[in-house]
């Protein structure tokens, strides 16, 4: 018998033709066994069914959402279908793409739904649709650390976190906005822990072998992305950087370099790079340093020393902030991974 059934929370989420099938039907499934598998397998309680899943798009027709994964919505929103929770999942889209004006009608019916009391989650670039809908202006919120160039420069607005794995956008918790690709695991545990109780969304964790991504997006974050820009001086300062970022003197030099004044390219670099050139210079270096930390076994001294710094504390203290780990945390979690897929047997982890 069970006690205190929860109950039947109604959720709908969202599918496009943009939508990533894995993330769509991982989170279906999730969801529809909460209450059900473990009970099932362990059969120490009664199975229960405290969420009631649906798929919801723009129309009922038929479609292939990303990669060719069928999709038959069994509700559209023109039917202004009951529900309690809406997720916008993962969708496909290029850190340079821009979805404004695809779905104007969709963003109408997402914003009248929260206005109605719907609580709204996204995951990764689903983000980029609440985004479009103008819910997470001047609030917080976070996606794949990939879209931080989109944010900064179509949504200004939004206070981006690319290092979060799950934001409040709402005090309330009536937004919640989840971080790259496999965050959804975060959320649908966070959803079911919410809706169910923490006891049951641990179960489901230990079923799916779900891990809560409790050290954020930081660790997996590239540092150095390019930036579209048309700023020709800039563009040349950046492949200066990447070719003598070893260079003690990187940062002088490179105003030389430049043959402008010093206040104007390095007011030039930020708003053509968003951040400024000291900024850039350690986001190379500990890009360095990330890539010793994974493939080779140079100790953290050594380490600190070829990424072109000299003191080890500051390297480390430098390393923590923009890495969120230690690194030796770093190494201890990306080093598996190299030495696993070596050609070399005697190097794998038994």
């Amino acid at each position: 018998m069970v006690l205190n059934k929860p109950q039947v929370t109604r959720v709908l989420i969202l599918a496009l033709p943009e939508t990533a099938g894995s993330a769509l039907y991982g989170m279906v499934d999730v969801l529809m066994a909460t209450g059900t598998l473990w009970q099932t397998l362990v059969g120490d309680s009664a199975p229960f069914r405290p969420f009631d899943v649906r798929i919801v798009s723009v129309t009922r027709s038929s479609f292939r959402c990303g990669h060719g994964i069928p999709v038959e919505p069994e509700c559209a929103i023109a039917e202004d279908p009951l529900l309690d929770v809406l997720i916008l999942p993962e969708i496909w889209l290029g850190p340079d793409e821009d979805i404004g004006g695809r779905y104007n009608g969709l963003m109408t019916w997402i914003n009248r739904k929260y206005r109605e009391g719907v609580t709204v989650y996204s995951a990764c670039s689903g983000s980029v649709l609440l985004a479009e809908s103008g819910l997470l202006d001047h609030c917080e919120a976070t996606s794949h650390w990939g879209y931080q160039e989109l944010f900064r420069t179509r949504y200004p607005k939004v206070r981006f976190r690319p290092e979060a794995n799950l934001v409040y956008a709402h005090p309330g918790g009536r937004l919640v906005t989840a971080g790259g690709t496999t965050s959804w695991h975060d959320l649908a545990l966070h959803i079911i822990a919410r809706y169910v109780g923490i006891g049951e969304a641990m179960r489901i964790a230990k079923v799916y072998l779900l891990k809560w991504h409790g050290e954020g997006q930081l660790p997996y974050t590239s540092l150095v992305r390019r930036t579209h820009h048309a700023d020709s001086a800039v563009r040349r300062c950046e492949e200066w950087l990447r070719e003598n970022y070893r260079d003690a003197k990187a940062v002088t030099r490179l105003v030389r370099a430049s043959g402008l004044p010093e206040r104007t390219i390095k007011r030039r670099f930020k708003a053509a790079t968003g951040v400024s050139i000291m900024e850039y210079l350690q986001n190379l270096r500990i890009e360095q340093a990330k890539r010793a930390l994974e493939q080779g076994d140079l100790s953290v001294e050594a380490v600190c020393v070829e990424a072109g710094y000299e003191d080890v504390s500051f390297f480390r203290r430098l390393f923590k902030r923009l890495t969120g780990l230690t690194p030796g945390q770093y190494r201890r979690m990306f080093r598996p991974l190299t030495v696993e897929n070596s050609p070399n047997p005697s190097q794998r982890i038994q």
